[in-house]
C-alpha cells in the first residue's frame, strides 16, 4: 500500500515531461511561422532580384 501512495505522490518525471511539452509547442509554433513566412520572403527576394539586370 505504501508503494502505491509513494508512486502517486512522486513527481520526479513531471518536470521533464512539462519541458518536453513546452519544447514541442515552441517547435510547432516555429514551424508554422516559418511555413507562413516562406512565401512572402521568397516574393520579396524575387522582386528585389528583378531590379538587377541579368
Amino acid at each position: 500500500m505504501n508503494f502505491i501512495k509513494n508512486f502517486i505522490a512522486e513527481e520526479d518525471g513531471v518536470t521533464a515531461i512539462e519541458y518536453a511539452l513546452i519544447a514541442a509547442l515552441v517547435a510547432a509554433v516555429l514551424v508554422t511561422a516559418v511555413a507562413s513566412l516562406t512565401g512572402g520572403i521568397s516574393a520579396a527576394f524575387t522582386k528585389i532580384a528583378g531590379y538587377f539586370p541579368k
